[in-house]
């Protein structure tokens, strides 16, 4: 590169597995002299960290690489990298669509950023799609949170839902060794760092790939097992995990995390469909009853525990009938937060090129009817909150009122009180509930 100052910017498209990689790439830029530039127009390297889940985000990536690609006539030592879940998709078809790019790189890629960089400043013109297996990341993110941090715990996914493009995109299953991933939460805690959110595309199926069977005739290493080694991990006040599949979640599991007190209360395990002929087709492997006790025997064993999930309406050929499925499955479980979309068909899915496709009226018309009764359950489900006393961990100030800060409880209740950012944040406060919404409470801190 020519310039002096090396700036960069990288947008972020999509779930939290992308934003755990922007972080790890974010670091590898800091580490190679490159500063943060909150303006991308003021930042000699962009970097398109991408989705492919719905079309709308494919389509955005190509408008703001179209501005950016503009630019680079006028500013040629601009380098453009498109990483991510579309960048393994097109592979070597991005460069025909935008041959501005310089960098085209797939998610199981970006422990090699630096080393894929070097080959553009050389002068080529790089894309790194191929299946690898992925090193141990001895990188430090530059994470975006100073409270809380995301830790992969397994890469890839192996199942074949008829509408997902992931295990095209991210490979195959990988997991980390539980030593490396209890190492990094040790360097997270020594940092400053009390929350940590375990991640996996499929995060049950951590393990599978590890060599190792107990007498009992399982495999030696399970998310349960992990749970159990890091539990202890000093400065580490809290563990999450996501995201889980129904098809793999087990009662050890649950019983774990009711034993474990660091483990917060809070299961993000997406249902998709509450109808069993459209799970079948969605090559799900389970039913709608199998899924309801998963909740029921969660329940059990945490009767405050906090559900989430995620949904998908207007799946090709699903009828009214079986939307209204989805409907009675969200009106009985009354999930504390449910994420929802309308079927969008992905290049290279089987779905997508079935010929009952529905209208996006008909899509539309029930994603509006799903995310009513959404509203309604949760906030149903905060009236419990009302006059409670939650432990909260602060982690920003409110920037809609600078006079409170923000947290979560540890069943992932957004909670805002008036506090100092300066003086609370990383703390966890005891609060007590005297407002509540659908998604969000308001409280006073106790003490």
């Amino acid at each position: 590169m020519t310039t002096d100052k090396r700036r960069y910017h990288i947008t972020t498209f999509g779930c939290q597995m992308n934003k755990a990689d922007s972080e790890r790439m974010a670091g590898i830029l800091e580490d190679m002299g490159f500063e943060w530039s909150e303006d991308p127009n003021a930042a000699n390297l962009i970097l398109y960290n991408t989705c492919t889940i719905r079309d709308n985000a494919e389509q955005k990536v190509y408008s703001y690489l179209g501005r950016q690609a503009k630019r680079k006539h006028e500013q040629p030592d601009l380098t453009l990298v498109v990483a991510g879940c579309v960048a393994q998709q097109e592979g070597e078809s991005l460069l025909r669509r935008v041959p501005e790019l310089d960098l085209v790189m797939g998610p199981q890629h970006a422990n090699r950023l630096k080393d894929l960089l070097q080959q553009v400043f050389d002068g080529n013109q790089v894309v790194a799609t191929e299946a690898i297996h992925i090193m141990e990341d001895i990188t430090k993110p530059r994470r975006d949170s100073k409270v809380t941090a995301w830790v992969n715990i397994i890469y890839g996914c192996n199942e074949r839902c008829t509408y997902c493009v992931v295990p095209g995109v991210r490979g195959v299953e990988q997991s980390r060794t539980p030593e490396a991933i209890r190492a990094e939460m040790v360097e997270i805690a020594r940092q400053g760092y009390r929350e940590v959110t375990l991640l996996g595309q499929n995060i049950d199926a951590y393990g599978r790939d590890l060599p190792g069977v107990t007498p009992e005739g399982r495999h030696q290493h399970t998310l349960t097992d992990l749970l159990y080694y890091v539990h202890d991990v000093p400065g580490i006040e809290r563990i999450r995990f996501a995201t889980s599949h129904p098809r793999y979640f087990t009662e050890r599991l649950i019983k774990a995390c009711a034993e474990l007190p660091k483990v917060c209360e809070h299961f993000h395990i997406p249902f998709q469909s509450g109808d069993n002929e459209v799970l079948k087709r969605m090559s799900r492997g389970y039913t709608q009853e199998k899924y309801r006790r998963i909740i029921d025997t969660i329940r059990s064993y945490m009767p405050d525990a906090s559900i989430s999930a995620d949904a998908i309406v207007g799946f090709p050929g699903e009828t009214e009938a079986q939307f209204e499925n989805t409907l009675k499955l969200v009106d009985d479980i009354g999930f504390d937060q449910l994420n929802t979309a309308a079927y969008s068909p992905r290049p290279g899915t089987p779905a997508a090129v079935w010929e009952e496709q529905l209208s996006e009226e008909v899509k539309s018309d029930r994603l509006q009817r799903l995310n009513h009764l959404v509203n309604i359950k949760a906030a149903e489900r905060s009236q419990r909150y009302m006059g409670r006393v939650e432990e909260v961990l602060v982690e920003e100030q409110n920037s809609k009122d600078t006079t409170q800060v923000m947290g979560r409880t540890g069943g992932n209740r957004l909670t805002f009180f008036t506090g100092d950012i300066q003086e609370l944040k990383g703390k966890l406060v005891k609060v007590k509930i005297t407002e509540v919404r659908a998604f969000s409470l308001t409280g006073v801190p106790l003490g």
